[in-house]
């Protein structure tokens, strides 16, 4: 990486005791693990918007999707007060190259999806998201956005993890002021890792790179980045990983000896069938990457998308 990686971060989930009733949410895996590699932006819409610590707990109430933010018990509406502070808040952000968000779930600031909404019955659906991080979402749809209870989930945690470094190598290449050959390159390293999310937008990608030298610098930039990430948002399932694992053997076919060939075709088959995980069958191809010299596939960030450390893929 050219530069760091800065997310936003909801503030209670680094252990700040800014909650309602005085407490925090830490998360271990935001700090303890994705911390030492990332640069944190903390942020409590409420207790920036001046409500203090402790305060009455806030609901949404009516339209999902346009709420109205009350506190719970006297039935106060602080919407407007809320919305004068999320729109200089989001204009600084926008100057600090977020390459993405972990919201607190549930909140009705910064809850991203299934926030309840109550109608004048009192009567609560999971429909709404916080009022945050909902301008958030309309102001940054490409940076990528996660809450800390989906986290849990390995395969959207590394989906995430996935977009953010994505992100980041596709902002160090717009500030390199990256030509042709640039694009295609970066496009090229890509190809596999992108194949896993999603090879209907991998092709409508490959088209648009292919035409790059007759389409406006602009266009073709605002065009890609939106395939671009939309692609790696699609989930990375087990039948795309055999897809594309079986795609990369088939760059060892005339240098593996039968004995390599039936271990590398055995542990593809393995992980099809979920015995093991998807670092199994990485590993044996990356080894061979290297004993084999095989400078296309060493390049690819499909063998490597994200730091080691993180082990997202040792239970995907």
């Amino acid at each position: 990486m050219k530069s760091g990686i800065r997310i936003g971060v909801s503030t209670c989930l680094l252990g700040e005791k800014v909650r309602y009733d005085g407490g925090h949410k830490l998360d271990h895996f935001i700090t303890d693990i994705l911390g030492p590699l990332v640069e944190y932006v903390p942020v409590c819409p409420e207790y920036e918007a001046g409500f203090g610590i402790p305060r009455e707990a806030f609901r949404l109430v009516g339209d999902p999707a346009s709420p109205r933010m009350v506190t719970q018990k006297t039935g106060v509406d602080v919407t407007e007060r809320m919305r004068s502070w999320i729109g200089p808040k989001l204009r600084d952000l926008e100057g600090l190259d977020l390459c993405g968000f972990i919201f607190k779930s549930r909140s009705p600031s910064s809850g991203m999806e299934r926030v309840k909404v109550y109608d004048e019955k009192g009567n609560a659906r999971k429909a709404g998201s916080g009022l945050f991080a909902a301008a958030f979402m309309r102001r940054f749809p490409l940076v990528p956005v996660e809450e800390e209870g989906r986290l849990n989930d390995v395969h959207l945690r590394e989906n995430f993890i996935v977009r953010v470094f994505a992100f980041r190598r596709w902002k160090d290449l717009l500030e390199g002021k990256a030509g042709r050959g640039e694009i295609v390159a970066f496009h090229g390293r890509h190809k596999y890792l992108l194949m896993a999310h999603s090879p209907p937008l991998l092709k409508k990608l490959g088209s648009l790179v292919a035409g790059v030298k007759d389409m406006p610098r602009g266009e073709f930039i605002a065009r890609y980045e939106a395939l671009f990430m939309e692609a790696l948002r699609q989930r990375a399932t087990v039948r795309k990983n055999v897809n594309v694992l079986s795609h990369m053997a088939g760059y060892f076919k005339k240098v593996l000896d039968p004995r390599e060939k039936e271990e590398l075709r055995d542990i593809i088959e393995r992980y099809g069938r979920e015995e093991v995980p998807l670092i199994v069958p990485v590993t044996l191809i990356r080894h061979f990457v290297r004993r084999y010299g095989v400078d296309y596939l060493e390049g690819q960030y499909y063998l490597e998308p994200h730091p080691a450390e993180l082990k997202l893929r040792n239970h995907a």
